[in-house]
């Protein structure tokens, strides 16, 4: 084993250590506690969710929540009993809340659950390990707590190419981790050979400062020929930090906000080395850990493997507690601890040491003095920041100034606040501030999600009054112009001309459509009074009374219009009595069919479905009753009105384009679905005016209008293009305003030529027919065959079929193309031009590539959306995301 050299950090201090108080006796093990409570957030993460309910029996070792996220540890019981609590508890926290807890009475015969130890893990996968560390609970026992399945989870973009064990251990009083090493030497290399398994690293160093001689000889005994490195450096602090460790073993620094892992190194503590070793060889999760008790106040100072869950009173009265001694209770060591508020906490996998001091030993700070600007503080610090500046600044709560000055950059050590003249509190006021810029981040950040789902509803609502503006244009045009066409066909006839005995002038165009409007305001309002039971809301009552007037007056209208028409003829058909039928039960059909396709309709839903199945019947039986009277009536000969029928069949592909459009919203909402059901019973009648308009135009001869072909095609083109675009910016995720703006303007272009080619399709059909037959079912067959084939090649192709199998069903295609080219010769048409494009399939670089990015933004949108999400797995699933996009572009570019 060649030596390696050592490097050495800035900064650093040397208080005394004071580790002699616990490191003189063996580990001890804690007495059972009658009590035991477990919170469910013992890491940096998600809190776990419980999966026992009160009164449950429950085994040692067996699982009571389960992590709940990607970033989360699972919670076990350490002992076996029974589930009396689960709620707020006292926490280990500086700011003395409570949080949510499983308390376990034990039954006192620590009984374990059933084992899966897997002595044999060299021949586990990769993923088989993480999951059996993920699953053990395993987080960091170093004092971060972050879980360790995730720090260890492979990233393809970042290689680990060194693994790094802290045995540093710098705080002064904590000798956890120091008799851990002499005592467990062997498990803890067995789980660093588990650690080496899953990352593959290139080299692997334990580091271990030079005040731990026998933990030092322990390991270095253990070692045997494991290709480990043990590298001795000398004691300062704090050199145990995870980036410092990392300067002091390798001499690559950490940028900036950023991860061990972003050049290339993993960092474990000795203890989660154990931990993995436990969970892995012998199936045990963490359920008990090794903690430091110390301090002047407690008459046996020792190392103790605890149960999770052990409240610190029970624990502290094992060391001999002096209560009259004690001054302060400090979890972790005196640079980087906190004060506890109580000793009713329980002990937490990140309690590495309990600190019971008396007032000599810590005596408290004096009262804090002006800032003398000595400079001390930035000679001490390890991260080679500017103290005294981020204290005027975070004073200030100038925070785009502490951003630059890297406040995040800071590992709160306490160096600089030790070697303070002015006896300043500096760590405070650190994390004061970074506490601050956390919650103004996640302010900024609800308040522009807020903005921007209001910019996107009011511009929805904004194209809804557009739309509807304009629909009451185009009926207020068409309205005019029927009146204009009735009042000019009554100019044009004599008044002496009387209607033919046995016929009838039936209903007008303007009563009709009055009708129609009266029946669909009287169901909106129906349905926006049943919503008002529902929900009675301020928005639905003002609803409700707009809908009532439109209604009253769509109703008064319809009688005026009536009263002033001229009473009918006697005429044996009654043709305005059988279209009224007809369209009353197309209205109802279409109401029914809605309500049937409710998955679970409710009592007062199946009630009105009942309703308009009978009025529906009735509508039927009305209509059927109607239909030899006007089977009786003798056909007229009636010339055929083309300027109608034309109109009748653009209404009729307006409104179906229209009905489409709304039919592929999602989820639409509630005045999107009153518009749809109101154009589909307008599709339905203007349907019915086309149905009753066909007749005639059969007998009618065949206008002698030649077909502008030249015309239909271009306006077929023009439609086919708009229609790309519209569906190419419909597939945008997040279209800004710009784009959305461009697809309102698309779709109102693609509306415009879908009217024209309406009008030139319709153009064509009045236009005389060849003297050639039009075999119309044939070229239908051809095309569908076609598409079929077209189909069939399109899906092997995808599935990346072989070229045997892709063969036979090119050919088949080519023969489909030919029938059709010889149908459409048939039909009198010009002949398709053959056009095959071969799709390159895409290389597997790129493919892997493409996925690791899709896999990268997924994960990164995953951890935004958690609020509860860390700092660093943010920052790390960022710069995941930069490489692969970075790498994919190369690869493209080349």
């Amino acid at each position: 084993m060649s030596s390696l050299k050592i490097w050495d950090i800035p900064g650093g201090i040397h208080p005394p250590e004071r580790k002699e108080l616990s490191n003189r006796t063996p580990i001890q093990t804690a007495p059972l506690a009658k009590r035991l409570v477990l919170p469910l957030n013992q890491h940096i993460g998600a809190p776990a969710e419980p999966v026992v309910a009160v009164g449950d029996n429950v085994l040692k070792g067996q699982l009571i929540a389960k992590a709940n996220g990607f970033v989360s540890a699972p919670v076990h019981a350490p002992t076996s009993g029974t589930v009396s609590f689960i709620g707020p508890q006292p926490y280990p926290h500086v700011s003395g809340m409570d949080a949510m807890a499983i308390v376990i009475d034990s039954d006192g015969n620590d009984a374990w659950a059933a084992l899966t130890p897997h002595p044999d893990y060299a021949q586990l996968e990769t993923t088989e390990l993480l999951g059996i560390i993920r699953e053990a609970g395993i987080s960091g026992l170093g004092g971060a707590g972050f879980p360790s399945a995730v720090k260890l989870t492979s990233r393809p973009t970042q290689k680990i190419h060194t693994l790094v064990i802290n045995g540093t251990e710098c705080e002064p009083y904590i000798t956890a981790d120091d008799v851990l090493m002499r005592e467990r030497a062997e498990a803890m290399l067995s789980g660093i050979e588990i650690l080496a398994q899953l990352i593959q690293p290139e080299q692997v160093l334990i580091g271990i400062e030079d005040n731990k001689p026998e933990a030092i000889a322990a390991v270095k005994a253990a070692l045997g020929d494991r290709p480990f490195q043990v590298c001795v450096f000398p004691t300062k602090y704090p050199s145990g930090g995870e980036k410092q460790l990392i300067q002091i073993l390798t001499g690559v620094e950490v940028p900036s906000g950023g991860l061990p892992a972003d050049i290339g190194i993993l960092c474990q503590n000795v203890g989660t080395a154990v931990a993995v070793h436990d969970a892995v060889v012998l199936g045990k999760p963490l359920i008990s850990r090794i903690t430091t008790l110390t301090g002047e106040a407690l008459a046996r100072p020792m190392n103790v493997e605890v149960l999770l869950g052990t409240p610190v009173r029970e624990l502290l009265e094992f060391a001999g507690l002096d209560q009259t001694k004690l001054n302060r209770l400090i979890m972790g060591g005196p640079m980087m601890g906190f004060t506890l508020p109580n000793i009713d906490v329980p002990i937490i996998k990140t309690t590495n040491c309990l600190l019971a001091s008396t007032s000599a030993e810590l005596p408290a700070p004096p009262k804090a003095m002006p800032c003398i600007r000595c400079g001390d503080c930035a000679e001490v610090c390890p991260a080679s920041l500017l103290p005294q500046q981020l204290h005027f600044f975070a004073i200030g709560q100038e925070h785009e100034q502490l951003r630059a000055h890297n406040l995040f950059d800071c590992i709160e050590c306490g160096a600089c606040a030790y070697v303070c003249p002015s006896s300043i509190p500096l760590v405070q006021y650190y994390r004061a501030a970074k506490g601050e810029i956390r919650e103004l981040e996640q302010k900024q950040l609800k308040a522009e999600q807020s903005k921007q789902r209001f910019e996107l509803r009011q511009e929805r609502l904004r194209r809804a009054e557009e739309q509807k503006e304009a629909e009451r244009k185009a009926r207020s045009e068409r309205a005019a112009k029927a009146k204009a066409a009735q009042a000019e066909a009554s100019t044009s006839t004599p008044a002496s001309d009387a209607a033919p005995a046995g016929k009838s002038a039936g209903l007008s165009d303007v009563q009709k459509k009055l009708k129609i409007e009266a029946s669909m305001a009287n169901v909106a309002l129906k349905k926006a009074q049943k919503q008002l039971e529902a929900h009675d809301t301020a928005e639905l009552q003002a609803q409700v009374s707009a809908l009532t007037l439109t209604a009253e007056a769509a109703q008064k209208a319809l009688d005026e219009a009536m009263a002033s028409a001229a009473p009918a003829a006697t005429k044996p058909v009654d043709d305005a009595a059988l279209k009224k039928s007809k369209i009353d039960a197309a209205m109802l059909r279409a109401q029914v069919r809605k309500l049937e396709k409710l998955e679970a309709p409710d009592a007062e839903q199946q009630a009105e479905l009942e309703k308009l199945r009978s009025q529906l019947a009735d509508a039927e039986q009305q209509v059927a009753s109607l239909q030899p009277t006007e089977s009786a009536a003798p056909a007229a000969a009636k010339p055929v009105d083309d300027a109608a029928l034309k109109k009748a069949k653009i209404d009729a592909a307006m409104l179906r384009a229209q009905v489409r459009k709304l039919e592929k919203v999602e989820t639409p909402d509630a005045e999107q679905q009153a518009e749809l059901e109101k154009l589909r019973s307008q599709l339905a009648a203007a349907e019915q005016q086309l149905t009753s308009l066909q007749p005639s135009e059969a007998a009618a001869p065949a206008a002698a209008k030649p077909v502008d072909d030249a015309a239909l095609k271009k306006a077929k083109i023009d439609a086919a293009m708009l229609r790309a675009q519209v569906r190419k910016l419909e597939k945008v995720e997040a279209p800004d305003a710009e784009q959305q703006a461009e697809l309102e303007e698309l779709r109102s272009q693609l509306a415009t030529a879908e009217q024209q080619l309406a009008s030139l399709q319709v153009s064509e059909e009045a236009a005389p027919v060849a003297a050639k037959p039009v075999d119309d079912g044939g070229l239908k067959k051809a095309k569908i065959e076609l598409a079929m084939k077209r189909a069939e090649l399109k899906k092997a192709e995808k599935a990346e079929a072989s070229e045997e199998l892709l063969m036979p069903l090119r050919e088949a295609v080519k023969q489909a193309e030919q029938q059709l080219h010889a149908a459409e010769e048939n039909s009198n048409k010009p002949a398709p031009v053959l056009e095959r494009k071969v799709k390159r399939p895409i290389d597997e670089t790129t493919r892997a590539l493409k996925t690791e990015v899709a896999f990268a933004r997924a994960d990164l949108r995953k951890l935004e959306r958690d609020d509860n999400s860390a700092a660093e797995a943010l920052e790390s699933a960022r710069a995941r995301l930069a490489d692969a996009e970075q790498k994919l572009a190369e690869h493209s570019n080349a």
